[in-house]
């Protein structure tokens, strides 16, 4: 059942050519990011383009119960009046994160150096994914913390009073772990040091530095060495959101498989620590191309053309990789069906702890619509039987995974039969447009 309300099983048919404009929303990295940003700013952040999923809005929620001012204007524009570093006020009801991983770590990373107590739950999926590894270097600044077992939701988190800076060593390439410390770290006096030993997406460096903190980043022989001096007077901006590249991975996968396609995605981020998915296609043989490449708000842009592609080849994806595409594999592991040789994905245990346990979903799914697929606890491997020759068919179960439902979608518009899932409810979390988008590029994704 979905953590959102009655199960929507959906049903994706084999289609003709994909064409058109795909407006997607933008990225939901970016989006959470502005708003607990904001919130700690001192004055008013203006954000257009801004994602208005359940994720992000459940964000927005939680921002004002800390004391915020947020707002969405008639525009479509929101904004956020903040209440300063280390000012957040306690809440009085319980932090409802939904499904997001994302808001729900970051914000307690926010709110782990202010003298407050809060406590934090989310739907069925969040409630069972690991909080530890986010809790146990907040526990570093002096923050205390009960949970379920195994470090799980529902939480409650009691924040430092007399915060210290931390130097913390990323144990495994995590972008959510990262921002988190990060954003603790703003509220504690003195630097504050993570170092990566792989590097992850680094939008919470480039907006940290674009709100006026301090913060220094150092290639050295540790790895990727992050330095923030600890609170600074956060000044508002106005945030222009690009589109986000893990959303446009669904119509631009599609596009590579349904024959005929030509579609065009616009202004979407291209940061590099993101576009692994666009790189590995392309040397996958892919017909992708950028066009009207620019940097707006920090981030690198450009507008994105996929067209039909029906000579991919399977290739060994480096585990080098991982962290810039993490939130891809599905996608990708479709893609890998649809091509001609065996596509190999290793470096992926973070996988396993995602919404779903994403390679098990997916490996049922594409076995249960004709595609061969092997896996170990750190990688898995999908054996191409080239394009429009997947047999479909099958009704996969979503797991309350959103990029799962939306993976599977992409597959039946290029199998041969139709392909279903049994709960594409979870998809409104990240992407509440998908259905019509993809439906005025030639899609026919129906629900039962």
């Amino acid at each position: 059942m979905s953590g959102h309300g009655t199960p929507i099983p959906m049903t994706s048919t084999p289609c003709g050519p994909l064409s058109g404009v795909a407006e997607v929303p933008g990225d939901k990295s970016i989006s959470h990011r502005s708003l607990i940003l904001g919130a700690m700013a001192v004055g008013e952040t203006r954000i257009t383009g801004l994602l208005e999923g359940e994720d992000v809005l459940d964000t927005a929620k939680a921002m004002r119960a800390f004391g915020a001012e947020v707002t969405k204007h008639d525009d479509g524009s929101w904004s956020v009046h903040g209440v300063g570093v280390g000012g957040f006020a306690e809440p009085e009801n319980v932090i409802d994160c939904g499904n997001s991983g994302t808001g729900v770590r970051l914000i307690m990373g926010a709110m782990a150096s202010c003298p407050i107590t809060a406590t934090f739950t989310g739907d069925a999926s969040l409630n069972g994914r690991p909080m530890a590894r986010v809790t146990d270097p907040l526990a570093l600044f002096g923050t205390q913390t009960v949970g379920r077992k195994g470090g799980r939701l529902p939480m409650t988190i009691v924040g430092a009073a007399d915060p210290v800076p931390v130097r913390y060593v990323v144990p495994v390439p995590s972008a959510q772990v990262k921002s988190a410390v990060l954003l603790a770290g703003l509220n504690a006096p003195g630097k504050t040091v993570v170092i990566e030993q792989e590097a992850t997406r680094d939008h919470s460096e480039r907006m940290l530095a674009g709100f006026g903190a301090e913060i220094t980043t150092e290639e050295t022989d540790e790895g990727r060495v992050i330095t923030l001096t600890g609170r600074p007077e956060l000044k508002p901006l106005v945030i222009a959101v690009p589109r986000d590249p893990s959303s446009a991975a669904f119509p631009v996968c599609a596009a590579l498989l349904a024959p005929g396609s030509d579609v065009l995605v616009p202004g979407i981020g291209l940061n590099p620590t993101r576009a692994g998915l666009f790189t590995t296609l392309r040397e996958m043989g892919a017909d992708l191309t950028y066009e009207n490449e620019r940097e707006e708000g920090g981030e690198p842009v450009a507008d994105l053309r996929a067209r039909y592609s029906p000579n991919m080849q399977g290739i060994e994806v480096p585990p080098e990789r991982a962290a810039s595409m993490i939130d891809e594999y599905p996608v990708l592991s479709v893609v890998a069906a649809n091509a001609t040789g065996t596509t190999m994905m290793a470096g992926v245990k973070e996988l396993r702890v995602k919404e779903s346990d994403r390679i098990d979903a997916m490996a049922r799914g594409l076995r249960a619509n004709g595609v061969t697929v092997d896996e170990g606890d750190d990688w898995w491997s999908v054996t191409g039987l080239g394009i429009g020759k997947v047999p479909g068919g099958g009704t996969c179960e979503s797991f309350l995974d959103h990029r799962i439902a939306m993976s599977f979608m992409v597959l039946g518009m290029g199998a041969k039969t139709p392909v279903s899932v049994d709960d594409g409810g979870p998809i409104a979390t990240s992407f509440p447009i998908f259905e019509p988008l993809m439906a005025g590029l030639g899609a026919n994704v129906t629900r039962e």
